[in-house]
């Protein structure tokens, strides 16, 4: 009898010592599969998505800063190891950041429905369609969600920071949906009065000290926001269950070209649906209290499970998920026994939820109300991506898709669950079908960047044709922000007006944000005697262009290839 409790208490030992690194390990697994080809030698360039090698350390330009701090984090990153390494490191992190919170998020002690939720949150359309915008600046912040929600529960403002470290990184997308999912946690968890008021100023506190490096480049940009990015980037029914079909399986997103291969069809979108419903409700459960056999409070950057697990009834101790011994930390969790941090936190997560969806919705059905918004003051503009703000959603709905397997009891429903996101989404498995792939800059690209920055003299550049995009066949024809605007020591202007379709037909034109953009603009339409001298006047000292446009004659040229074509202009002299 004692070797067989032995026996027993062996295998929960074993299961114990493996379940801290099981979501995070995955997390790494579904990032290999579903980035693939992405990581081969080279970078990944679609969209925002934009690597270079060798990026400067620069200041932000003029223009609404959405690459900052992130560019300057990369740029001081590639300093210790080269550039695309760093990118696929990131990529990969985010993966694993995502699974590994999900998870510990999850009041449970068992390992099926934490994977559950690791692999929901780290798997779903939201993230597949943001990836395939390149958005991974955002998306740090989306990985990191679980853990900065756990933080607040927890309390501390050391972890708390911790936890936004990702987030501050990624910038002001990656903060703005921090902010909303923090402080509605930090409102609604279950605390006094006093404790709750002091929280939220801390967490408040937190969040401003950490977005400086970009809310104030915004507000000294003089950057301006065209109302009409509302209609523009509203979300869009990419299923046949229409726009609110698609929101509440987590898609909807705005560009036709960030669909998933393959999710619109009946079967896919079915599922994906039904699977949101049963997180939804599973998430309702957690309103009786942790979904695993015995009481959770987590504590540390894991989590501790005391009480009633089986490896403490065995004898070998409390089954340990992370952290040290079972405590409750801070003023955090409200010292609630028994209540695991996704118990404590499921009113803040139901607010940002709400919030996110709502603004989705409004961005989609009542356009004007947010386009009037913006109209009346320009720092309304992140809010014109609705979809965008669907990311507290995920999390609720991984942690609920946890509640619900929870309760079954059954290995073979979390193993189901664990599988269910990949197999509804098979198409974002490597790189969305090779829609994400890892390719070289040519040699041009490298000697234009290196002239460029070993020139002293003071002067931006002008990158053409006059538009934010390009497509080069080097990169199998995939659409990319102009990597000029990452490569040089000096400041670039650029075309920062998108032009984007409409579903109905049609093409819509947002305005530039950048003041110097608009003057550049103008400058270009003087004549061709005029336009160098003019620009030359606005600072600008060199001219990139690809070499079919030609529209330069009165500057000297510096270089000569195949695809690119440098001047400098005469009148910066």
């Amino acid at each position: 009898m004692r070797a067989k409790r032995g026996e027993t208490a062996g295998r929960f030992a074993s299961v114990a010592s493996v379940a801290p690194v099981a979501p995070a390990v995955l997390g790494l697994l579904l990032g290999l599969l579903a980035l693939g080809p992405a990581l081969g030698p080279g970078f990944v360039l679609r969209y925002d998505m934009v690597f270079v090698p060798d990026p400067p350390l620069t200041l932000p330009g003029e223009g609404f800063p959405r690459s900052v701090p992130s560019d300057l984090v990369v740029a001081l990153l590639a300093q210790a190891v080269p550039a695309q390494v760093v990118q696929k490191a990131v990529l990969l992190g985010v993966f694993v950041l995502a699974a590994s919170g999900a998870a510990a998020l999850v009041p449970s002690d068992r390992l099926g429905p934490r994977l559950a939720a690791a692999a929901f949150y780290a798997w779903n359309t939201y993230l597949a369609q943001r990836l395939l915008l390149g958005q991974w600046a955002l998306l740090l912040g989306v990985a990191a969600l679980p853990w900065a929600v756990r933080a607040v529960v927890l309390g501390g403002r050391l972890r708390l920071v911790a936890a936004l470290l990702p987030a501050a990184a990624g910038g002001f997308q990656a903060m703005l949906l921090s902010a909303l999912t923090v402080l509605a946690t930090a409102v609604t968890a279950p605390a006094g009065a006093v404790t709750r008021l002091r929280r939220t100023a801390e967490a408040g506190v937190v969040l401003g000290a950490l977005s400086l490096p970009w809310l104030v480049p915004a507000l000294l940009s003089g950057a301006s926001t065209d109302p009409a990015g509302v209609t523009a980037f509203a979300a869009r029914a990419d299923g046949p269950f229409g726009t609110v079909g698609s929101l509440l399986s987590l898609g909807g997103v705005w560009n036709a070209h960030a669909v998933v291969p393959g999710q619109q069809g009946w079967w896919s979108a079915s599922v994906r649906l039904v699977l949101a419903g049963v997180a939804v409700w599973g998430f309702v459960r957690l309103r009786g209290g942790p979904a695993g056999p015995g009481p959770a409070v987590a504590t540390g950057m894991g989590s501790a499970v005391a009480g009633t697990s089986p490896a403490a009834t065995a004898g070998v101790g409390p089954a340990v998920t992370g952290g040290p011994a079972p405590a409750v930390a801070g003023p955090g969790l409200a010292a609630v026994a028994g209540m695991g941090p996704a118990v404590a936190a499921r009113a803040g997560l139901a607010v940002a939820a709400g919030a996110g969806l709502a603004v989705a919705l409004a961005g989609a059905f009542a356009p004007g109300v947010l386009g009037g918004l913006i109209a009346w003051w320009p720092g309304f503009g992140p809010f014109r991506d609705g979809q965008l703000y669907l990311a507290p959603f995920a999390l609720l709905q991984a942690v609920g898709l946890a509640g619900a397997v929870a309760g079954w009891h059954s290995r073979a429903v979390a193993a189901v669950a664990v599988a269910v996101p990949v197999l509804v989404l098979p198409t974002f498995a490597l790189g969305a079908f090779g829609r994400l792939a890892a390719v070289d800059y040519p040699g041009e690209w490298r000697r234009v960047q290196a002239i460029v920055n070993a020139d002293p003299a003071p002067g931006a550049l002008l990158s053409l044709p006059w538009g934010a995009h390009r497509a080069f066949a080097w990169n199998g024809g995939r659409v990319v922000l102009d990597p000029a605007t990452k490569m040089f020591a000096r400041p670039v202007v650029w075309n920062d007006a998108l032009v984007v379709g409409l579903p109905g037909g049609g093409r819509l034109r947002l305005a530039a944000e950048s003041p110097r953009a608009a003057r550049a603009e103008a400058a270009l339409r003087a004549g061709p005697d005029l336009r160098a001298r003019a620009l030359a006047g606005l600072g600008i000292r060199y001219v990139l262009e690809q070499s079919n446009e030609n529209k330069f004659y009165d500057g000297v040229v510096v270089f000569q290839g195949r695809e690119l074509r440098l001047l400098r202009l005469s009148g910066s002299e």
